[in-house]
């Protein structure tokens, strides 16, 4: 992922503005992403700022949570709850390409920049609106987090297994609920692009973007009507401990049996009936796993993943936060690389995960402190140092 100047952006959305109301992760992470792309994004804080500013550890008015979500963007501090905060945040969103807001249903109308009240003056305009169910529904007006949605879908006692149900730690429903909202943005874009330049309000319901991600291959049982006959079902998320950890893999093709027998010194099983073809493993997988988790008991973790991969077993360790930064292959893509920090200090960034040939994803700013750009974004919409002194004055931007 290049660094560069902020003038400097070749992505596919270099040239698009987008406005951001959005806080924490979902509406965060999706503007994150097209600024990435190269979009010019503004985002509109409120005095105090995104709340995730503040999570532990902060550094400078940059908390590490914030920094993960807030990266190429511009600062601007509004307060909606004034009518001259309110008239600011529709001058920026005049000319706008995007907006993004993730507030709970109405919010957004209620402060006067909603779809209808924006639309209005710019017919180009594409309205991203994220919410916990949506519009309308039994739920509609219920609060949705993270963990509400996790509840809600069904994984839980998936990821339980025979025990309790258990939790993704990890905001996984926010992180697919961005990404799903970028996809829908480029989508709107491109609609926009074919239909003579005409934008679109786009609704993102969490629980609707969590399911889509989440449980397709889960689902795959009971999409066929009438049900066929099914084979057992067995549980293939598992780890094995080594003599000094912990490797995690899957068996599918004969090719990568033949491998991993040859991996753990077991060429023996090549020979036996029981665990000829995938349908035996499948029928007799409780006596396989106990094979191998016999044999990788006896192997330390590099010596397993050595001839694991020496001999096309796909198998892994299991890493910690810490091994994963250090593992060669992360170093050797990028994966996460530090910048200096303009305010002192570096921050570790994740790198964009797509790479285009021609319009590089990039990194143009800092994530910024609150209101770092207020004057600049102000000035690009069209007003002069006495009005901004004004605005300021008066307590409508920081």
């Amino acid at each position: 992922m290049d660094v560069v100047r902020p003038d400097a952006a070749k992505g596919p959305c270099t040239g698009f503005r987008v406005v951001d109301f959005s806080t924490v992760i979902s509406g965060p992470l999706c503007t994150q992403i097209l600024g990435d792309l190269g979009a010019d994004v503004v985002k509109v804080e409120s005095p105090g700022g995104d709340f995730s500013r503040h999570t532990p550890p902060v550094r400078d008015g940059i908390s590490g949570f914030f920094a993960c979500f807030n990266r190429n963007k511009r600062s601007i501090q509004v307060d909606l709850k004034s009518d001259a905060g309110r008239d600011v945040a529709r001058r920026l969103c005049h000319d706008a390409d995007v907006v993004v807001e993730n507030f709970r249903p109405g919010v957004a109308d209620r402060l006067g920049i909603g779809w209808q009240d924006l639309s209005a003056g710019n017919e180009k305009l594409v309205y991203v609106s994220i919410s916990g169910f949506g519009p309308d529904g039994p739920y509609a007006n219920h609060p949705a987090y993270d963990l509400v949605i996790q509840g809600l879908v069904g994984i839980m006692p998936v990821q339980g297994g025979d025990g309790p149900p258990v939790l993704m730690k990890s905001l996984v429903a926010d992180k697919c609920t961005a990404m799903t909202a970028a996809n829908a943005v480029l989508g709107a874009l491109l609609h926009r692009e074919r239909s003579g330049g005409k934008g679109q309000k786009v609704d993102v319901p969490m629980l609707d973007a969590f399911a889509a991600y989440v449980l397709p291959d889960l689902l795959a049982t009971q999409v066929l009507d009438p049900q066929p006959d099914l084979p057992p079902s067995v549980d293939i998320y598992r780890t094995f401990p080594t003599r000094d950890g912990h490797v995690t893999g899957i068996i599918i093709q004969d090719s990568q049996f033949e491998g991993f027998c040859r991996a753990i010194g077991r060429e023996d099983l090549l020979e036996s009936s029981e665990f000829k073809t995938i349908i035996d493993r499948i029928l007799r997988a409780d006596d396989l796993f106990a094979v191998c988790g016999e044999a990788l008991a006896e192997l330390s973790t590099e010596e397993f993943i050595s001839r694991a991969r020496e001999f096309g077993a796909p198998f892994a360790p299991v890493q910690t936060i810490e091994e994963f930064l250090d593992d060669p292959q992360v170093q050797h893509s990028g994966v996460h690389f530090p910048i200096d920090d303009p305010q002192g200090g570096t921050t570790r960034m994740l790198r964009h995960p797509v790479r285009y040939a021609d319009s590089p994803a990039s990194l143009r700013r800092h994530p910024p402190r609150i209101g770092e750009h207020t004057d600049e974004i102000l000035a690009d919409a069209g007003l002069d140092a006495d009005a901004i002194a004004r605005l300021r004055r008066d307590g409508a931007v920081g």
